[in-house]
């Protein structure tokens, strides 16, 4: 069976708060995410993972449908 692609939705991702003093988890989550400096922009794939990292950094993150 072949797998089945996203809703073809994608979300922009910026990060406007920086990670520091946060757990170890979270900013290896924010890197995951494609993020890597301040006030940058990523574009990601709506899918219930990324969704899942957002849900646990929302704090840092300014999050738009893109």
């Amino acid at each position: 069976m072949a797998a089945k692609k996203g809703s073809g939705k994608q979300l922009k991702l910026t990060l406007v708060r920086s990670p520091i003093g946060y757990e170890k988890s979270q900013k290896e989550t924010v890197r995951a995410l494609g993020l890597r400096r301040m006030n940058v922009s990523v574009v990601c794939e709506d899918s219930p993972v990324v969704r899942g990292m957002i849900t646990k950094v929302i704090h840092l993150l300014k999050v738009e449908e893109a």
